[in-house]
Order: structure tokens, then sequence, then C-alpha cells
């Protein structure tokens, strides 16, 4: 069965259309607006093995934050649908990631329960046309739309692109890990029966 989900999402701020197929093959079709954005999402879809086409219209000519913080939404409710009742999957994953200077830490639970922590300083306030404050913005909203415990650490780094790409690959290695199947579960890896 394959696990695939489509959201769409209007506001008068944002028009989101978002499919997204967890076993995939990395394929992708990204358009927000943002370049650099773009970049880390395509990083993203690569490196989890996530089939993801997006197209965002947002009010940019405001700023970016309403188009980041509400792709978070969209692809924190896509991964919500798609892994449904999360029977058999392996739930954790955690990866620490270098990219050149940078060292990124991500730890995921697919309980079911939001629980956002984010240690990451950035040098600069800009990477391309993103404002990097929104880095956290678009996890938070991941975290709490997907009921995801999301745990994100630079441990090192001093070039921002680099920090941001590191963050973006490790979320998706973990990520990948976390839905991966464990074909010695019956059910959910939990004790209470439901995540």
């Amino acid at each position: 069965m394959s696990r695939i989900s489509s959201i769409r999402r209007d506001t008068k701020e944002t028009q989101i259309v978002l499919s997204l197929l967890l076993d995939g093959s990395g394929k992708y079709e990204i358009d927000t607006g943002i370049g650099f954005f773009d970049h880390m999402l395509e990083g993203f879809s690569k490196h989890g093995f996530f089939d993801l086409d997006l197209k965002v219209n947002g009010d940019l000519s405001v700023d970016g934050h309403h188009t980041v913080e509400d792709t978070g939404i969209v692809l924190g409710l896509a991964l919500k649908e798609a892994l449904g009742d999360k029977s058999g999957i392996r739930r954790f994953g955690s990866c620490i990631l270098p990219m050149d200077d940078a060292l990124a830490l991500c730890a995921i639970d697919l309980c079911g329960r939001p629980y956002f922590s984010f240690e990451c300083d950035f040098p600069t306030e800009t990477v391309g046309n993103l404002e990097t404050q929104l880095i956290r913005e678009f996890f938070y909203a991941i975290s709490y739309s997907a009921g995801i415990n999301l745990h994100i650490k630079m441990m090192s780094g001093q070039n921002a692109h680099h920090m941001i790409e590191a963050i973006f690959k490790s979320f998706a290695k973990s990520l990948d890990q976390a839905i991966s199947m464990e074909p010695r579960l019956e059910g959910v890896l939990s004790t209470k029966g439901s995540l």
C-alpha cells in the first residue's frame, strides 16, 4: 500500500498544493518563490527518498514568513495523513550529519505528541532570499501539525548555508529512518497500543 497524501491549503496569505509519497525515490517538483528554500526542500526530498510535488503562491511582497511557515504546516499535515495509524513503523529516527564546517543533530519520535526543541544560532540574517530565523518557524510548524517530537541541534558550524543544509538533510535522514517498516513489529511500537 502506497503511503501518499495530497493537501491543498488556501488562505489570504498563501495558496499551497502539495503531494507527498513517503516510499519514493527522491523525485521533486518544487516552487515556493524563495530560491534557497526550494533548494533546501529539494535536498529534503532527495536525501529522504520522498517524492515531493509542491507549489506555493505566497505574499512575498510582505516577506517570506507566511510562505515558509505555511509550507511547514502543510508538509506536516501531509506527513500525518500519509502515515495513517503508523502500524509497522520504527517510530524513532536520528542522524548526526556533517556539511563542511557544519555538524547538525536531528532526532525524531513519531509519537503523535508535538514537542519542538531548536538549538541553533545562525551567523547571518539571510541566506539568498531566505531569512534564517524562518528555519525555526518551518520546523516548528511541521512538528505541531504532524504531531512529531522533534529535536534539532547545531553541534558546530560557521557558514549559515552549510548549517541550514545540514539541518534539512539530517531531518530527511531521521524521518526516513523513523517511517521505515520494522518487519518484527505487529501493530504500533508502543505499549499503549496506539500512536
